[in-house]
């Protein structure tokens, strides 16, 4: 039997969001390997293993997954939203760089909609023009990294989307980080909280930096701030695609 690897996302939540080519590999496969909640995601059938594990070993996963797929199993790594996105298609290839007699496997990266774009979807337009998008987590960087990011997409007047605001392990940061987002792109800029998007639990909130508080995150929130043309019409907020 010929093995391969295919690194999927499985979108942000709704099952809808999954894309077809996603849902193939999955109907394919022999193993899916992935973090607990996500591997939950997959319905169980005969002939398919589960290998869920924790959220911090993610080499360990990617090796184990490149490991049975060299072995001749059909093996689907699993994140959610876009697996290129803060997720698991680097771990796999980090762990190939180790193994080159791995690096002749059939590996394929499925690509998914990340929360970050259902999260804009839900508000309507807010990264319609130039954009980036960071992670505000401090496990795998130093704040400073992060500090020196948002000072500079901010002044190029970027539209941001933030990822991972704010944790039960790490409720200072996200607060740092509006500190430093009201110094340089000032009170009235538009801020949108899109939390469990595209689940029943969906919660969508957007206020002026000026009123932002930490405790509207959390780990499962997406924050986007809007760049200096943003702007709201009717309920929905967008950034033109011309820019002065």
């Amino acid at each position: 039997m010929s093995g391969w690897l295919a690194i999927a996302g499985l979108g942000p939540g709704d099952d809808r969001l999954v894309t077809p080519e996603v849902s193939a590999a999955l109907a394919q496969a022999t193993d899916v390997v992935g973090y607990i909640p996500y591997v939950a995601r997959v319905a169980p059938r005969e002939g398919l293993v589960l290998h869920p594990s924790d959220n911090r070993v993610e080499l360990d996963r990617a090796r184990a997954a490149l490991q049975m797929a060299a072995e001749g199993k059909r093996v689907v790594v699993v994140s959610s939203g876009d697996p290129g996105v803060f997720a698991m298609a680097s771990a796999v290839f980090e762990a190939l760089e180790t193994r080159p007699d791995w690096q002749a496997l059939d590996i394929r990266v499925l690509p998914g909609i990340t929360a970050m774009l259902a999260a804009a979807a839900a508000a309507g337009a807010p990264l319609g023009h130039d954009f980036c998008c960071i992670n505000l987590s401090d496990n795998l960087k130093p704040w400073e990294v992060i500090e020196t990011r948002l000072r500079h997409a901010a002044r190029a007047d970027f539209a941001m989307a933030f990822y991972n605001p704010r944790s039960a392990s790490r409720p200072e940061g996200f607060a740092k980080a509006l500190a430093v987002l009201l110094q340089e792109c000032g009170p009235e800029r538009l801020i949108t909280f899109a939390r469990a998007v595209s689940t029943p639990d969906q919660r969508l909130s957007t206020v002026s930096l000026g009123e932002a508080t930490p405790e509207m995150a959390d780990m499962r929130t997406v924050v986007i701030v809007g760049n200096s043309a943003t702007r709201r019409v009717g309920p929905w907020v967008y950034s033109p695609r011309s820019a002065k």
